[in-house]
């Protein structure tokens, strides 16, 4: 069994966990900020496999950053995992990690999907699709991400808030691929394309589609997976009425959300977390990992769920993922000046 050692203490605001480590067991600690049934199975099995015991500590990425950067050498965190690249290459600038050098977890993982001198390594993907209503949407109507800050979407639009990492990673990509002054009008187009205020999450997008308060949204694949298997049949049904896109297939490729694991600078336990990364990173664990979530798995060797295999391929954007985390501050400073709040 997982096990989770808690003491509380005030840490930059919030009330954190900390895991007990004593001398005479194996252990792993992870600091993570995936919430999900099938990451908590995998640290299972990777216990029965080797006697080492996972503890977990979990709160939001950046809150972990944070706690990384003030614990620096007496941190009890061996290994950070997160779910978007900007905060992974937050966490390598800010001098917390170190490069992972196992030949076997660097096999398993292709090189787009890592860091250039591997201080992490993608372990899983969404893709951030155009979802749309299968009633009032043709696909042929469909293209590309810039292609909705076209008119013809004009009061047609739903988003989240700017403050979505999934959303501010996308901006970031087309900062890199179509350069500042494009992306600044697309932020402008895509606004004025708003049916409404900005709300929700991702699964909000989805359900107001559904409900006719607008036609197309962006959503990451995972949340259309989520829906379509969801134990409520309302939350069923509203995913059954939309239609999932792939946009950008002729030029720069669909972008995706990097979940990813880095190992911490000061691990105390070096040699058990590069046995839990090249763990998790195997076909295997990679395949339950993937499908538990209904993700995509970084290991090419794995297959992905039948679902999400349905779909289809996709050509992924080609691009340097840390030049997200790189553009970070630039794309929320062009959804601010665009009125994206």
């Amino acid at each position: 069994m997982v096990k989770k050692f808690f003491c509380l203490a005030v840490c930059l605001g919030f009330i954190c966990a900390t895991a007990a480590i004593t001398s005479a067991q194996q252990v792993v600690n992870i600091y993570t900020a995936r919430h999900y049934e099938s990451d908590k199975e995998l640290y299972r099995r990777f216990e029965e496999q080797t006697g080492i015991t996972v503890n977990v500590v979990s709160a939001k990425a950046p809150e972990l950053v944070e706690r990384l950067k003030r614990e620096g050498v007496g941190t009890a965190a061996d290994l950070f995992i997160t779910v978007d690249v900007g905060v992974l290459h937050s966490a390598r600038q800010s001098g917390i990690l170190q490069p992972i050098t196992s030949a076997t977890a660097l096999q398993n993982i292709p090189p787009d999907l890592r860091d250039k001198e591997n201080h992490w390594l993608g372990i899983a993907t969404r893709a951030r699709v155009i979802i749309y209503s299968r009633e009032r949407v043709k696909p042929d109507e469909l293209s590309t991400y810039e292609d909705l800050a076209h008119e013809k979407w004009r009061g047609r639009v739903l988003a989240r808030p700017s403050s979505s990492l999934y959303d501010q990673s996308l901006l970031a990509s087309l900062i890199v691929l179509d350069g500042e002054r494009a992306a600044a009008e697309w932020v402008k187009g895509y606004v004025a394309n708003f049916a409404r205020p900005p709300v929700g999450n991702d699964r909000t997008q989805a359900q107001d589609i559904a409900a006719g308060k607008g036609d197309v949204a962006l959503m990451n694949t995972y949340y259309i997976g989520q829906m379509l298997n969801a134990s409520n049949p309302e939350e069923v049904k509203a995913a059954q009425t939309l239609g999932v896109f792939f946009p950008n297939q002729q030029s720069s490729g669909t972008h995706v959300n990097l979940s990813g694991i880095a190992l911490v600078k000061y691990a105390p336990n070096p040699v058990n977390a590069v046995r839990f990364i090249e763990f998790i990173t195997g076909r295997e664990a990679q395949e339950k990992l993937a499908a538990g979530n209904y993700e995509y798995p970084a290991n090419p060797q794995a297959k992905p769920h039948p679902l999400l295999a349905g779909w289809g391929s996709f050509q992924r954007q080609g691009i340097d993922y840390s030049l997200l985390g790189a553009n970070n501050p630039l794309a929320m400073r062009l959804f601010a000046e665009g009125g994206w709040k």
